[in-house]
């Protein structure tokens, strides 16, 4: 569901780069005791988990349309709604600049559909609900469903509404969100199923992990992480480093249903602001599309590189912005 430029007019992006920096400015200041030594870890860890999951398109049968996981809700759970915002706005940063996925004028809106929707919005207000009785296997797995369908749902309808403030007259409304919010519904359903699995897993190996992240709080110093840390690490290393090169050739949910209504995936946009973006992103995207320049139509060696570069770099970054929050935090709190 990564949006490109052309989907939007300047003055969109614009508010949406506002609106997704402001919500990564609040949830810096309204992270507390959540980051700690073993939480920052996971977050660079997790990072780079939905980095590589996101390169896994799943075929959707029956429609000619593939999808992939946000990994919203999924960071949410294993980290709390503020810590996961800022993880999946280094996943998406990534994309866009060193892999070209997602344009720059629109990396507010993708941070906006994919982030702050699912991380904000939905982990509050669905999936903490379900589980706020305790934690169990059942009460994850209709969590994790319920909230995938209902972030997906959201964030569809919200490129919808995007597209529709910038007058891409392209993408009728009615014909649009038509098919935008089925598709995404079966995408989310799999989405759940897959986020229900990875935090059911690691509920079942270190339950304080998502009992913590849920209650706002940084984990024990006596609970250890590294194998949920190793499990997620060498999940990150196979499915971006070697499952990603048997993705789904189908065209994602998003681009399925703008051919269904313009008969392309590819709008052109033609302005200023366009242009800049697009310098900015040939500057600095050395593998776009996740392969090696040269490959043309790509290659299985360069998925998989682009795959575990990305996926180093997603949670260097996540890793980073953790780290240095946490610091500052812990020195201001610090007795006189």
């Amino acid at each position: 569901m990564h949006m490109a430029d052309a989907l939007i007019s300047p003055a969109v992006g614009g508010a949406a780069w506002a609106l997704s920096a402001a919500a990564v400015a609040y949830s810096t200041a309204k992270i507390k005791n959540e980051l700690g030594d073993k939480k920052v870890p996971l977050m660079a860890v997790a990072g780079a988990f939905v980095f590589a999951a996101q390169m896994i398109n799943f075929t959707i049968p029956a429609t000619g349309s593939s999808g992939h996981i946000g990994g919203g809700i999924l960071l949410s759970g294993l980290l709390g709604g503020f810590p996961a915002l800022l993880t999946i706005a280094a996943v998406l940063v990534i994309q866009c600049l060193f892999f070209a996925d997602g344009g720059l004028l629109a990396l507010g809106c993708n941070i906006f559909n994919m982030g702050v929707i699912p991380c904000l919005v939905v982990y509050p207000l669905v999936f903490k609900p379900i589980v706020k009785g305790g934690y169990t296997v059942k009460r994850i797995g209709a969590a994790s469903v319920l909230s995938a369908v209902a972030g997906l749902q959201i964030g569809a309808f919200g490129v919808v509404l995007e597209t529709l403030l910038s007058g891409i007259t392209a993408l009728p409304f009615g014909a649009f969100v038509a098919l935008m919010q089925p598709i995404h519904l079966a995408i989310g359903v799999v989405e759940g199923i897959v986020t229900a699995a990875v935090l059911g897993f690691v509920f079942a190996m270190r339950p304080e992990i998502l009992e913590t992240s849920g209650a706002g709080v940084s984990l024990p110093g006596g609970i250890p992480v590294k194998k949920v840390l190793l499990a997620l690490a060498l999940a990150a290393l196979v499915v971006g480093g070697g499952l990603s090169i048997f993705a789904s050739a189908y065209p994602d949910g998003l681009e399925w249903s703008m051919e269904g209504v313009a008969g392309t995936a590819e709008l052109e946009a033609e302005g200023p602001a366009f242009r800049r973006a697009e310098a900015v992103q040939e500057a600095t995207a050395f593998m776009p599309d996740y392969g090696f320049p040269s490959d043309g139509e790509g290659s299985a060696a360069g998925t998989a590189v682009a795959g575990i570069v990305g996926s180093l770099f997603t949670c260097a970054l996540a890793g980073l912005a953790g780290f240095v929050i946490w610091r500052v935090k812990k020195n201001r709190i610090k007795p006189a």
